[in-house]
């Protein structure tokens, strides 16, 4: 059984949120963000439920802090409901947000939706349509014809179709791809974006259905299956 850790500073929340999902999960409670980011130390943790508005340390920041040493799956909740907001979660390396109140069979599709991305991470040859990502030749190809990629351009789009519809900021992308060392600008992440999607295209694969734009965030793959 998976183990999430809820973390909010609201004793009712976290035994609400208990409710929901014991039946499902195995769930460790943290009171603050500071009592969160031990307990990912320490224990195996499979998923983290973040409350953003929490005295002292709030989700922002705590989220920031898991992300230096951890890419366990992030999931934000918030009554806050502004698009900045939602934007803001995203751009610092949370893997979803969710507005409260909120629906226990959303909140457990949401929570199902982050896992089923996570699982792909780990593939080494990944088949999208007839689109094939393989990292041990280090080949893109589409129905047998090979797409010429630089190496970064390669490591994008592996990276893109390893996590179906996660919305990836720039700055993410950047330091995921160049490195957090490298000095590189926002556009260089649009560039080889926009090389990557004309070289599909001159390959005949629909990548105008897939690779979208977030506009003022970033970019995310979609998939229509």
């Amino acid at each position: 059984m998976k183990t999430l850790l809820l973390v909010d500073d609201e004793p009712r929340m976290l035994d609400l949120l208990s409710l929901y999902l014991i039946p499902f999960y195995h769930c460790i409670q943290a009171s603050s963000g500071k009592e969160a980011i031990l307990k990912i130390e320490d224990e195996s943790i499979d998923l983290v439920l973040l409350d953003v508005m929490m005295p002292e340390m709030d989700g922002w920041s705590t989220c920031e802090e898991i992300r230096k040493y951890s890419e366990v799956p992030i999931i934000m909740l918030s009554a806050r409901n502004e698009k900045v907001d939602i934007i803001k979660g995203l751009r610092i390396g949370a893997d979803d947000y969710i507005t409260k109140p909120f629906d226990e069979g959303e909140l457990l599709a949401r929570i199902d939706a982050v896992f089923r991305r996570y699982q792909n991470k780990d593939l080494s040859q990944i088949d999208y349509h007839g689109l094939i990502w393989d990292e041990e030749s280090y080949e893109l190809k589409y129905e047998g014809r090979k797409v010429q990629t630089t190496p970064k351009e390669f490591l994008l789009i592996g990276l893109l179709l390893k996590n179906p519809n996660k919305v990836f900021s720039r700055a993410h992308l950047l330091e995921t791809i160049w490195g957090n060392k490298t000095f590189t600008e926002d556009r260089t992440v649009d560039s080889h974006i926009r090389n990557i999607r004309d070289k599909l295209r001159k390959v005949d694969f629909p990548i105008d259905r897939h690779l979208m734009t977030v506009w003022g965030v970033g970019y995310k793959w979609v998939s229509k299956e």
